[in-house]
């Protein structure tokens, strides 16, 4: 009994002090007995007793937790459009970029074979005609052949360009579409860097076929001429036709200065021609004066007869100047085409410095003045002038004295029988798929610089995507296609840091 009411003074106490809650949850009814038991838990846990405190029998849920995990799913929801919404934005505009340079490149294309089909109805003229450059013994017809050879290396160029740019709108990576593209740049660079110096070799022709027509030069120094014209000539023919991208991108930048060189011989050789038709007026006049005399009646003169203009003497392509200078006479460049080129350019499909030698050719004698590089303000702006456009081709050598970078063969040589079975043949042949790449970058995805122990690595680069291709051609159950082989390789080469800028490969 004693020991009972210490108890209920001992509780009471704590309700004084504070120490114990005086309202019990709803959901429990107890008496006060049972609160004073209770209430004695902590403070013998305390050190009063060894006892744990008893727990509740169940704790009501937070009404704040539902809501909390709402917010979160809504917020990672939310997270997850944003970046299918950026992704798909993305993707998006990668296909645009594409498409633009598709239609840019076949534009360019078209460019092309509008001058080589102009070329070839004037060389098929000139080559038909019973006079001047075809007539008499006929030793200026292989200079007419020489152009004609020409002309047909510049149409397979354009062929093989064409099937390289269907190749790319058959494939769907729009990464791959571009660097097809690029892969066929140098094509179409060299292309359309010969068609220039054939028209040029075109006015030179129609220039000799005029003055041997009209006898105002002599044939064998007209020989001379065409001979030293045509070596001159021949180095860059010779590059261009290698195709090797730095070899072609050489060779444009020193066409304007070849041009302006070439123009200048004419325009020498123009003025002889002036010369020689002054001198032959003066001697058609003594003619007359002689043949005015009775007794010398019976003498006559086979003078030619006299030079027509100078337009009509030198073709289509140049004509000169009331100063007697070579002027040229593609000056405009329409706004159309400096779009096209810009587009090209930007997706790093063309060189600037190509465009920008195509441009200076153009525009003729006046842009022939300026310096070898430069270009007027507006043509800068309007190609895209600048360091990310001129870097977006790095060709040539890696540095000053130093050699050539690697080149990456993406598809393996050692499975080249392997690759030509599924349509890796002709312009889409394994070596057109190589990247340049730092020694140290080369060396790292075939397992170090020795290839032997590399190949032993699971991930060595030609270990890893031959396993990828087969492992994908099992599983399909048939022979993989050239698209979606390439598909996969656009996927691995994005995961090994591999530039998709291919170039053509040493075999």
């Amino acid at each position: 009994m004693v020991g009972r009411w210490t108890g209920l003074l001992l509780a009471l106490t704590l309700l004084s002090t504070g120490c114990v809650s005086l309202t019990p949850p709803p959901s429990q009814r107890m008496s006060l007995h049972d609160t004073a038991r209770e209430a004695t838990g902590p403070v013998l846990a305390q050190g009063l007793s060894v006892g744990a405190p008893r727990a509740p029998a169940s704790t009501p849920p937070s009404p704040a937790e539902p809501k909390a995990h709402e917010r979160l799913h809504r917020r990672r929801a939310a997270r997850e459009v944003m970046t299918a919404a950026v992704s798909d934005s993305a993707e998006r505009a990668a296909r645009q970029d594409a498409l633009a340079a598709q239609l840019a490149f076949r534009g360019a294309i078209l460019d092309v074979s509008g001058s080589t089909r102009r070329i070839s109805a004037e060389l098929s003229s000139l080559k038909s005609s019973v006079r001047g450059i075809s007539g008499g013994t006929g030793v200026f017809v292989p200079y007419v052949d020489y152009g004609e050879s020409q002309l047909r290396w510049i149409d397979a160029q354009i062929a093989a360009t064409i099937r390289l740019a269907n190749a790319a709108s058959e494939v769907e990576d729009p990464d791959i579409q571009l660097a097809l593209l690029r892969l066929a740049g140098p094509r179409l660079e060299a292309a359309m860097m010969s068609s220039l110096l054939l028209a040029v070799w075109l006015d030179i022709l129609q220039f000799a076929d005029a003055v041997l027509t009209q006898r105002l030069y002599s044939v064998e120094r007209m020989f001379v001429d065409m001979n030293r014209w045509q070596v001159t000539m021949e180095p860059a023919i010779t590059a261009l036709s290698s195709l090797e991208p730095g070899q072609v991108e050489a060779a444009a930048q020193d066409v304007p200065s070849l041009v302006g060189h070439l123009t200048g011989e004419l325009a020498a050789t123009v003025e002889t021609v002036r010369k020689g038709a002054e001198n032959i007026e003066k001697a058609l006049v003594l003619k007359d004066a002689i043949e005015a005399l009775t007794l010398l009646s019976a003498l006559k003169f086979s003078l030619p007869s006299m030079p027509p203009s100078a337009p009509t003497l030198l073709g289509v392509g140049l004509v000169a100047g009331g100063d007697g200078v070579m002027m040229g006479t593609r000056i405009v460049v329409s706004a159309e085409w400096v779009e096209m080129m810009h587009q090209l350019v930007r997706a790093g499909v063309l060189s600037l410095s190509v465009v920008s030698a195509a441009v200076r050719i153009h525009a003729g004698q006046v842009m022939m003045a300026q310096a070898h590089d430069e270009l007027p303000r507006g043509v800068r702006e309007a190609l895209g002038d600048g360091p990310e456009v001129r870097g977006m081709r790095v060709t040539g050598r890696a540095g000053a004295g130093m050699k050539e970078p690697p080149r990456h063969h993406v598809l393996p040589k050692e499975f080249r029988e392997w690759f030509e079975k599924r349509g890796f043949t002709g312009e889409m042949d394994i070596d057109q798929f190589c990247v340049e790449m730092e020694q140290a970058h080369h060396e790292a995805i075939h397992g170090g610089g020795n290839w032997r122990l590399g190949r032993t690595w699971p991930d060595e680069w030609n270990q890893m995507i031959m396993g990828v291709l087969r492992q994908t051609e099992t599983q399909a159950g048939r022979m993989l296609t050239r698209n979606a082989i390439l598909k996969l390789v656009a996927r691995e080469m994005r995961r090994y840091k591999i530039p998709m800028n291919f170039v053509p490969g040493r075999r």
